[in-house]
């Protein structure tokens, strides 16, 4: 790289981090905000994630570290300071969404993932080696762990197949060789420069990790879709006009990234064990919320997002109160609801009209799921 590029390229990195440093978190950066609207800075990134994606040979080191720089923002929705330190408590920079967004799966797969921990490390080790020449953040690798286990001959129902679980035109579409002889999707390294390649493509698209991971799993469209429902691109209110399957794939990865980073210190989060008994790490209601507070058992397809967006309260607040609504919502089961007083009236007053709103997005999603994205932009 000349001189004069170089120069430019140290300008670009100085801009997008006063560009994105200026914007809180939880606050919609600029290119985030509507699909229609195309700032300098976003024609830029995508240049440059283009001829990472697109180049044959590694780059120049200056690109990888703006794309870098770029990439990190993506997981502003999760992490408060943008992305993981392990030098702090886990329970400090997590969004406060996802402590309870992640218990179910913790429960069922909390066992088995403390036990993959100890022979993940050389999988690890060289994704890590690999996601770091795209400028991609490390995190991503426990994509390939709710993907396939790790395991490099792994196939789907659906034909996905390796470490990545790649469908056959994906896999021809980034590179790698699919035929009667050869299959390079069980193949760790090649396999992981195409999966390193195809997230730096939704990340052009979405901009935001999360959104990139439900995308993963069921394709572009189906999140675009959600997006436009929704009217927003924060996966923390849309995630309910995603399919299930997309949803939960997210909270997958999240619950992963938690077990395999903090098992070695020991932390752990409180989550409700399967037997109904609630851990002393959870967040409690104090006496004084109790008092203050009323009960009422409801039954049919309510949502929590959908019933907090109603009563004017903050989404995981309404979690705090109610653990593990959503999944006794899911399976039929009546839920005792507990909500501050003066909530719990705006709920009565809004009942009807709550139900019929979580109603009408549960016939959403069931529509969505019966028209499935092409299999050309989905991996599953």
């Amino acid at each position: 790289m000349n001189k004069r590029s170089t120069i430019l390229f140290i300008g670009l990195l100085t801009s997008v981090a006063f560009v994105r440093t200026s914007y809180g978190h939880g606050t919609v950066v600029p290119w985030a905000a509507a699909d229609t609207v195309i700032t300098d800075s976003q024609k830029t990134e995508d240049k440059v994630i283009d001829e990472v994606i697109k180049s044959p040979k590694p780059l120049e080191k200056d690109k990888i570290q703006y794309v870098s720089q770029v990439t990190k923002y993506g997981f502003r929705d999760l992490f408060k300071n943008y992305s993981y330190n392990p030098a702090m408590p886990y329970s400090s920079q997590v969004n406060p969404y996802a402590e309870t967004y992640m218990q179910d799966y913790l429960q069922v797969h909390g066992k088995s993932l403390q036990q993959m921990k100890a022979t993940a490390v050389p999988y690890f080790n060289l994704i890590d080696g690999i996601l770091v020449k795209y400028g991609l953040p490390k995190e991503l690798k426990y994509l390939a762990v709710i993907e396939s286990d790790l395991k490099s001959n792994a196939l789907s129902y659906m034909g996905a197949r390796g470490p990545w679980q790649f469908m056959v035109y994906t896999a021809k579409d980034f590179g790698l060789q699919v035929d009667q002889e050869v299959d390079d999707r069980t193949d760790y390294f090649k396999s992981t420069n195409a999966a390193a390649k195809y997230l730096l493509s939704l990340y052009k698209n979405f901009n935001d990790w999360l959104l990139v991971i439900a995308a993963y799993n069921g394709g572009p469209q189906r999140v675009n879709a959600a997006i436009k429902k929704c009217g927003s691109r924060d996966f923390w209110k849309l995630q309910y006009y995603l399919p299930e399957e997309s949803r939960n794939h997210v909270k997958k990865f999240i619950a992963t990234h938690y077990i395999m980073e903090t098992a070695a210190t020991g932390e752990t989060f409180n989550y409700q064990s399967q037997d109904g008994k609630t851990d002393s790490a959870r967040s409690e209601l104090s006496k004084e919320e109790l008092v203050c507070s009323d009960s009422l058992v409801v039954s049919g397809r309510y949502s929590a997002s959908i019933v907090a967006s109603n009563i004017d309260m903050n989404a995981g607040e309404f979690n705090r109160y109610n653990p593990g609504f959503d999944e006794q919502m899911a399976v039929g089961k009546s839920f005792t609801m507990k909500l501050p007083g003066d909530k719990m009236t705006l709920f009565k007053d809004k009942k009807f009209i709550i139900l019929n709103a979580c109603v009408e997005q549960l016939i959403n999603d069931t529509k969505l799921d019966a028209h499935p994205p092409s299999q050309k932009n989905a991996l599953r």
